[in-house]
């Protein structure tokens, strides 16, 4: 089978990274990059050879011969390119969060469905090696059925010195780490019926929220809460490890500090370290983050080789979007927001 041929839109920070993880896989070649700062795009060009560069979407489409398309520009850009992609009967991966709201996504979701093309999202903390392990923990029935569970993704990084944009946005924690922690809980828990959520601004220098708490209600009959914060300086900061807390009927498994995981049950509790795979490639800070890139990609890869179905769909993360939104209605109104149970449903017809 001959390389897909790929183009990424976007070379800002995220996609060095996106590109080199790429670059880990068979089967996929990246032959075009498009920024509206054309030198951008031509520096990353230079950094790993890649042979075309645009600052006009419209002529690098119409130029190049495809595959697929990899968004990775900022968020309000994403129906527009994906609606590009569609146009032109190509597959799209777009960067998370999916759309600015969840008209906005449903949106784009129809139009890859009228065309006849895949639409998948780069959700990469589900492929994170200590919450894959998780994962297996919870299916191999060692702690029994969860009836609670926290998960944690709460720390002081400065993540507005490499990203600086963050400071502008109305909405902040809950769209850039939400849509990933809200994924996780998903992925790990199944589907909810119900959330009520709190946030708050911390940090005066922004104009979202930094902090979010979200409780949901999960239809498995479990509470989960999701914890959100860049305002929190605690005494071992392991940004960015996320951590949890999940209680069974037979025991307790916790995800902590550096990648360890403990389940705990009535013959005691046995411990074990599951740290990420290591790329030259990645930044030291981002590693865990960085290190899952791989993995997902590869998951997408083969779904556009026919081989499978993609976790990370476009159907699927509306779901997601769903709790990310909710949750803002949430906190607006200070009451329960119920959550669809069809998540093609129309927004307008609530």
């Amino acid at each position: 089978m001959s390389d897909l041929r790929f183009a990424i839109f976007g070379t800002g920070f995220w996609s060095r990274f996106q590109l080199a993880g790429w670059r880990e896989l068979q089967g996929a070649e990246c032959v075009a990059l498009y920024n509206r700062t054309k030198s951008k795009a031509e520096a990353l060009g230079r950094e790993f050879g890649v042979p075309a560069v645009y600052d006009d979407p419209e002529e690098l489409l119409d130029k190049e011969r495809l595959d697929f398309v990899d968004i990775i520009t900022d968020v309000d850009t994403h129906a527009r390119f994906v609606r590009m992609a569609a146009e032109r009967d190509l597959a799209a991966i777009c960067q998370k969060p999916m759309a600015p709201d969840l008209e906005t996504a449903l949106e784009m979701h129809k139009a890859c469905e009228e065309a006849g093309v895949p639409l998948y999202i780069h959700e990469n903390f589900r492929w994170q090696t200590p919450l894959r392990t998780l994962k297996q923990v919870l299916e191999q029935g060692r702690i029994g059925d969860v009836f609670r569970a926290r998960l944690s993704f709460n720390s002081s990084f400065p993540v507005f010195e490499n990203q600086p944009f963050l400071k502008e946005i109305d909405k902040f924690m809950l769209v850039d780490v939400g849509s990933h922690i809200l994924d996780t809980a998903r992925f790990l828990f199944g589907e909810a019926e119900n959330l009520y959520c709190h946030t708050r601004r911390v940090n005066p220098e922004i104009k979202g929220e930094d902090v979010a708490t979200v409780m949901l209600a999960m239809r498995s009959g479990a509470t989960v809460v999701c914890e959100m914060s860049y305002a929190t300086r605690s005494e071992f900061e392991r940004f960015p490890e996320t951590y949890a807390l999940i209680e069974g009927e037979k025991g307790s498994v916790a995800l902590s500090q550096d990648y360890w995981i403990r389940v705990t049950t009535e013959e005691g509790t046995f411990a074990k370290r599951y740290a990420p795979a290591r790329y030259p490639w990645a930044d030291a800070e981002y590693d865990v983050l960085h290190a899952s890139i791989v993995p997902c990609n590869a998951n997408i890869l083969q779904a556009l080789q026919g081989e499978g179905e993609a976790e990370t769909t476009g159907s699927d993360n509306l779901k997601t979007m769903e709790l990310v939104y909710g949750s803002y209605e949430s906190a607006a109104s200070r009451s329960r927001y119920d959550v669809l149970a069809d998540a093609l449903a129309t927004p307008a017809g609530r």
